[in-house]
């Protein structure tokens, strides 16, 4: 499915050339097992409504131009309290009745762009006993210690909460190709786990409103399109937006795609990771199959736990990454102490070195000289990759899977180099960490051959990408296996670590090593860490553009360190650790708050030696501050986080009077559960600068998971309804 030229198509007119822009949410049209008004609020009136909305909800007559409130029922009732309320993000379920005899109905409502209140109808199900199972399965979940684990568990709890015939959870990789990485089925079904389905298949158009309609329900492939009356929205003049409405008409294409597969009838959950789209729980049936509305938000709810816990699992991988390079920086210092060169720690055992980013390889470019472990390309490739690197690295790591197809004169190195991982140390772009992994030739299964544009059919009509969804095999040749998040963490933190203990180790070289001051402190200056340099009597000797950074002004230059408490908010006790420092020649570790010339505060740790010659003699002293501003941001995320939930979700919202609202307490103390040890992980295992975005997505995916579980208590005790099988 190709972009194509020209503009975007509207719906049900895109072909095989176009289908990647096709405006899915301008449906104009229903699936036919519910209706669809759309109101002025002033009024009440209904402006718009699909086709058959009144034989439908059993009333008879036009519904245009007609009142809510003279429809008979309690619908007006229900909605009154919504009007003007601000529900254009996750829509809100009320029950009420209609029809002559009167019949039980859930109506879903939001705010279309443009104007109007969209009321959504269908007959409503029968009460939903599943707290218990609810309950068990957020347990499961919590449970897990693997991703692989988790998504296991998570297709055999849908199967069995939706009786549908197959469960798939589809994880998309980072060129957006997905696969089926777990799955559940009946016997006599074809096993459809490992296959891949490339990018084309989900549309980015569909993909995003993925993330904002998280439960999206097809109840019967075969169904006739009910129209919007009138099409275009008497609000905008333009097609209704759709993107919210659950019972939008699918496209075209894809339910021929849909088709082709033989499948009668599917539900899909998006599964939300961080804020974004990772993945989805694909459920298949092979005939009609409708879930209700109650049904539906025990999915959304289940999936939001997933994905809460997908995030706290990826954050430990990197927490678990974070603590061996933590440990490979610790034998960098023992080895600048014991043999004055922290090079050793590196490369005396290659497993500490490669064992983070499960390379093969290594090598170190610094200060014009190689050192490598493990199987590397020669010398002089490993000279002309770094080259190739330089410009690529400057702005952070780089990585890919398949160097020859980045740049093909390095097809020749592909046995050793198939993928390289690169990152900067200190300042110099020549100097560079590498890590290399091996080709791995190995074949990719995809559901049908993603090549196979179109079908062969004769029929002008077959919209299908692919008529046979027969497994595949591709060889893939010249790539690696793809690097991980947490690989590209442990890269980026092993050469911060470098870079610091390197900055320490030229630090010191300034003060031994005179006749190297120039070349040093040129080196020293370029660093991006914050460097005090000062003689035995306390003259500064360096104190680099990044030091004088944090100053924050062009002012005279700082001459002695008994000017430098006076840049800290208490001066009284930077100048007394300064003290301890020159007289006693005890280190100093702790935190100060700088204020520079603009009056601006920022936390800094202080890291300061004395540099000795012999136990007796001192040759100066080496301040280093780190920029603790993203920490304690981060901190503050996480306490805010923990206040604001437990404020927010300490007490029920209203007196507890029923067995009903017990579970749902029950249920919610569950889900922060869920939460505040995947915030835990986080803050464990997460850099400081992504820390507080994760933090807000889990508690974004608490707050909406308790307007869901809210949903779950709507239900009458003595609702009727029909059952899950028939639209």
């Amino acid at each position: 499915m190709g972009l194509g030229q020209g503009s975007s198509p509207a719906f049900g007119t895109a072909d095989l050339s176009n289908c990647e822009r096709e405006q899915i949410h301008l449906a104009a049209s229903i699936q036919p097992y519910g209706a669809f008004l759309l109101l002025r609020e002033t009024d009440g009136v209904i402006v718009q409504a699909s086709a058959r909305a009144g034989p439908f909800l059993g009333l008879a007559g036009d519904l245009l131009g007609r009142p809510v409130k003279t429809l008979g029922g309690d619908l007006w009732s229900a909605i009154r309290p919504w009007l003007g309320a601000n529900i254009d993000a996750i829509p809100v379920a009320v029950r009420c009745h209609l029809g002559d005899p009167t019949q039980p109905f859930t109506a879903l409502l939001h705010h279309p762009r443009g104007g109007g209140l969209a009321i959504e109808l269908e007959r409503a199900g029968p009460p939903q006993n599943v707290a218990s199972q609810i309950e068990q399965a957020i347990q499961a979940f919590l449970d897990t210690s693997s991703i692989q684990g988790l998504c296991d568990e998570a297709a055999r709890i849908f199967e069995d909460l939706t009786g549908y015939d197959r469960v798939m959870v589809y994880r998309f990789d980072e060129a957006g190709h997905g696969q089926v990485f777990s799955e559940t089925k009946k016997p006599d079904l074809e096993a459809f786990l490992g296959n891949r389905y490339p990018s084309t298949d989900i549309p980015q158009i569909a993909r995003r409103l993925y993330e904002q309609n998280r439960v999206r329900l097809l109840a019967d492939i075969h169904y006739q399109p009910e129209p919007l009356e009138p099409r275009i929205s008497p609000f905008t003049g333009e097609d209704l937006d759709m993107s919210l409405c659950f019972l939008r008409s699918v496209s075209p294409i894809h339910t021929q795609y849909l088709k082709n597969m033989g499948v009668g009838a599917t539900l899909v959950v998006s599964l939300m990771v961080g804020g974004k789209l990772w993945g989805l729980i694909s459920c298949h049936h092979y005939s009609p199959r409708f879930m209700p509305f109650e049904m539906r938000s025990v999915c959304e709810l289940l999936a939001e736990v997933i994905g809460t816990r997908i995030t706290a699992l990826e954050s430990f991988a990197q927490g678990q990454a974070e603590l061996s390079v933590r440990r490979l920086e610790q034998r960098m210092v023992e080895c600048i102490s014991r043999d004055g060169d922290w090079r050793s720690a590196l490369f005396d055992s290659a497993r500490s070195l490669l064992l983070p980013l499960n390379a093969t390889g290594a090598a170190l470019l610094f200060e014009g000289q190689i050192l490598a472990t493990g199987d590397v390309p020669a010398t002089e490739h490993i000279r002309d990759i770094g080259r190739w690197l330089e410009p690529k690295i400057a702005e952070g790591v780089f990585a890919t899977a398949s160097l020859s197809a980045e740049d093909a004169s390095f097809a020749p190195l592909t046995g050793v180099a198939s993928g390289v991982v690169a990152t900067r140390i200190c300042g110099e772009a020549s100097d560079m960490l590498i890590w290399f992994r091996n080709e791995r030739v190995r074949t990719v299964t995809w559901g049908g051959n993603p090549f196979q544009k179109v079908s062969t059919s004769d029929d002008p009509m077959e919209l299908s990408p692919r008529r046979s969804f027969a497994q595949w095999h591709q060889v893939v040749e010249g790539t690696c296996e793809p690097w991980s998040v947490a690989d590209l963490t442990a890269a980026r933190l092993i050469g911060a670590s470098v870079t610091d203990v390197i900055v320490q180790f030229r630090s010191v070289r300034i003060l031994i090593a005179q006749d190297q001051l120039e070349q040093v402190r040129r080196q020293v200056q370029s660093s991006d860490q914050h460097v005090v340099v000062a003689d035995a009597q306390g003259r500064i000797l360096e104190a680099n553009p990044a030091f004088a950074a944090l100053l924050g002004g062009n002012g005279r230059p700082l001459r002695s360190l008994d000017e430098l408490p006076y840049c800290f908010t208490d001066p009284q006790e930077a100048q007394r650790k300064l003290q301890v420092l020159r007289g006693s020649r005890q280190v100093w570790r702790g935190e100060v708050e700088l204020e520079n010339a603009r009056g601006e505060c920022k936390p800094l740790l202080v890291r300061a030696d004395p540099v000795m010659s012999t136990p007796d003699r001192v040759l100066g002293f080496v301040l280093l501050f780190t920029d603790l501003t993203e920490r304690k941001e981060a901190d503050a995320a996480r306490r805010r986080f923990q206040e604001g939930i437990l404020q927010s979700h300490r007490k029920p919202k209203a007196p507890i009077q029923s067995q009903s609202d017990l579970a749902s307490q029950t249920l919610l103390s569950s889900v922060i559960e869920n939460a505040q040890l995947a915030a835990l992980e986080i803050t464990d295992g997460s850099d400081t600068a992504a820390m507080p975005n994760l933090l807000e997505s889990v508690r974004a995916s608490v707050a909406r998971t308790a307007e869901v579980l809210d949903q779950l208590s709507l239900a009458p005790e003595d609702a009727e309804g029909r059952s899950g099988d028939a639209p």
